[in-house]
């Protein structure tokens, strides 16, 4: 069985980390290279940068603090923010990144999940889902939470999937820094209708609501951002936590 990954998740604006809950009320977390290299050395699997205002600036990804985080940390890591070509795509593997993570972009123009499939290969390609629970389902959202779409979760991932996303990053907006734990029913129906990889996002508190995400939520891998960024749960005893629930991690 493939090992479930523990990914930090460092939300970048203005070159700085930055965390919020429920997508608003940003407090600094700290240098996005340094912690990613802290990260790196305590066991983290992979590593997401996202540029959280990028798509609604209207601004290109950093390509500078790419190249920098290429140079100091060797574990696989995602940019996101502001990806809207292929042109985007190819500065940002060439700066170093080992995929690209595509949200609001995707949801405007689906073809895009299709070319990059077919230039870069599926495994560069993660499409990051934003979505609220609302009366009628599991609503998608564009521009970092910002604007509701006429998309629900369950079939826009879906299409995703036949697009040829490699894997599927699902943030749920309700769960969002309240470390109340994941959504994980909704993992746990992505999980069984997808072909690909899904990425719990959104609620990790404790180490209980890892365990949660991988048991009941059959997720691949689990991102979570405060609890890393402020010390509250260290990726090593989160890790051993995991092993004794019997959970395949890397140690």
């Amino acid at each position: 069985m493939l090992a479930k990954r523990i990914i930090p998740c460092l939300d970048i604006k203005d070159g700085q980390t930055v965390k919020g809950t429920n997508f608003v009320n940003l407090r600094q977390a700290g240098d996005p290279v340094e912690l990613g290299k802290a990260y790196s050395e305590q066991g983290a699997d992979e590593l997401v940068y996202l540029d959280i205002t990028a798509s609604h600036e209207g601004r290109k990804t950093f390509t500078e603090l790419v190249k920098r985080i290429a140079a100091e940390i060797n574990i696989p890591f995602t940019v996101g923010g502001g990806i809207h070509e292929l042109a985007d795509v190819d500065r940002l593997l060439n700066a170093g990144a080992d995929k690209i993570s595509i949200n609001s972009a995707a949801l405007k123009n689906p073809a895009l999940i299709d070319d990059i499939a077919r230039h870069f290969g599926s495994q560069v390609c993660v499409v990051a889902i934003d979505a609220r629970q609302t009366p009628a389902g599991w609503k998608c959202y564009l521009n970092g939470g910002r604007l509701e779409t006429d998309r629900y979760l369950y079939e826009w991932a879906q299409e995703a999937n036949h697009r040829g996303a490699g894997e599927i990053l699902f943030t749920s907006m309700d769960h969002d820094g309240v470390k109340t734990g994941y959504a994980n029913e909704a993992l746990a129906h992505l999980a069984q209708t997808l072909s690909i990889p899904v990425i719990a996002s959104g609620g990790a508190g404790a180490k209980e609501h890892f365990r949660d995400a991988f048991l009941l939520g059959k997720a691949d891998a689990a991102l979570a951002a405060s609890v890393f960024h402020f010390g509250e749960i260290p990726i090593p005893s989160l890790k051993e936590y995991l092993q004794e629930e019997g959970i395949n991690v890397r140690l």
